[in-house]
């Protein structure tokens, strides 16, 4: 473990990672399906592979911002606190298949040999990574971890992910005496296991800004429109923003400010949790919605003040996509900076040129805007 105690918690980031997580070897094939046509000589490698992660590593490490981080080893969960937020027959399902040598899970994802003990260290380096902020020993945590987890729901794995390490952390945060934790989730992918883990809580806000996919089968039968709210006491605490493709910086910053905010504002968390993914920057094979440095700086900023005001400024970030293997690590670099609240930006943003048109994005925010009003009660309050 690399630390660096001279620096006050306000002004760090502590980031949790551990190199085991690399050993989930997700292969080669047309996409993310694994399939070879054998009319290719060249395949891809599976979007979610390890190089991603180690160039997000590599830039923390040896880029401009690594005076700012403290580095934490992760640990593998236990079995026993994967069941605070997944069902036992799921577990153990995961458990008989690494077993058997793998499974795949659904479509594009894949339990190879490694991938099993790479979630339990993705899962248990988040713990790890709200227990030092629960702690009060950082007020700024990041797990760096990979297979992602969001899409994982209570009884079933999606979209790359096998357990939901946010939605852990979100859990041990409430075992551990927070009341309110909001969740803002801005991977291009709607948060559906997240979301799906709390929908009938009112102790959990989950908000989650997303390109406007719909479902995508079995798997994610979750749509993320605008009327999927929650139910029972969990009513209106479900909050999706699907957003237009090509959505932009200035989308998403208006989306926070008009959307996010103001929930979070109503809401009064006392925990907050950023689900962060980069694959909604520009170019990314996996996303449409065009985001540049410049706008994860400010979504970065934007999180931090709402730390700053509600949580005491304490914020656990968890990884989750971001699948070009350069850019994913220059936008998570700008959205650090935008949580120290750096300036000047540090690197050059080196496809920053994008040209955008809000427009239409700012009328899909405004209508979403209304119908949140209309519907949601304690928007109301």
């Amino acid at each position: 473990m690399v630390d660096s105690p001279s620096l006050s918690t306000s002004h760090r980031i502590d980031v949790f990672w551990h190199e085991g997580m690399l050993n989930h070897d997700t292969g080669y094939g047309v996409f993310d399906t694994g399939e070879n046509p054998d009319f290719l000589d060249v395949l891809d490698k599976h979007p979610e592979n390890s190089d991603r992660i180690k160039n997000m590593v590599s830039i923390l490490k040896r880029g401009p911002i690594a005076p700012f981080i403290s580095w934490h080893s992760g640990r593998r969960a236990l079995l026993s606190e994967l069941l605070s937020f997944h069902d036992p027959d799921y577990v153990n399902e995961l458990v008989e298949a690494d077993k058997k040598g793998g499974k795949v899970m659904c479509c594009g994802t894949f339990l190879n040999p490694g991938s099993w003990d790479a979630s339990l260290l993705a899962a248990g380096t988040t713990l790890s990574a709200m227990k030092h902020v629960l702690d009060r020993q950082g007020k700024i945590a990041y797990a760096l971890v990979r297979p992602p987890g969001h899409h994982a729901q209570p009884t079933q794995a999606d979209g790359y992910c096998f357990l939901n390490n946010a939605g852990l952390a979100v859990q041990l945060a409430l075992n551990s005496g927070c009341e309110k934790v909001a969740v803002v989730d801005i991977d291009v992918h709607y948060g559906n296991g997240t979301a799906e883990g709390f929908y009938t809580s009112n102790k959990v806000l989950t908000i989650s800004l997303h390109m406007d996919h719909g479902s995508w089968g079995p798997s994610h039968p979750q749509t993320g429109s605008i009327d999927e709210l929650g139910e029972g006491q969990g009513y209106g605490y479900n909050l999706n923003i699907p957003l237009p493709n090509g959505t932009g910086n200035r989308g998403y910053e208006y989306a926070m400010k008009t959307l996010v905010v103001p929930a979070v504002q109503k809401f009064e968390p006392d925990m907050i949790v950023l689900v962060a993914g980069q694959d909604s920057s520009a170019f990314d094979p996996n996303g449409r919605q065009c985001l540049t440095m410049d706008g994860y700086r400010s979504i970065g900023q934007i999180m931090s003040e709402l730390a700053n005001k509600y949580s005491s400024g304490s914020l656990l970030i968890v990884q989750e996509g971001g699948y070009h293997v350069t850019y994913s690590a220059y936008c998570l670099n700008a959205t650090l900076e935008g949580i120290l609240n750096l300036s000047p930006p540090s690197i050059s943003d080196p496809i920053g040129c994008y040209p955008e048109d809000e427009a239409f994005s700012v009328k899909v925010i405004d209508s979403i805007k209304r119908y949140q009003d209309e519907n949601v009660p304690f928007l109301k309050v």
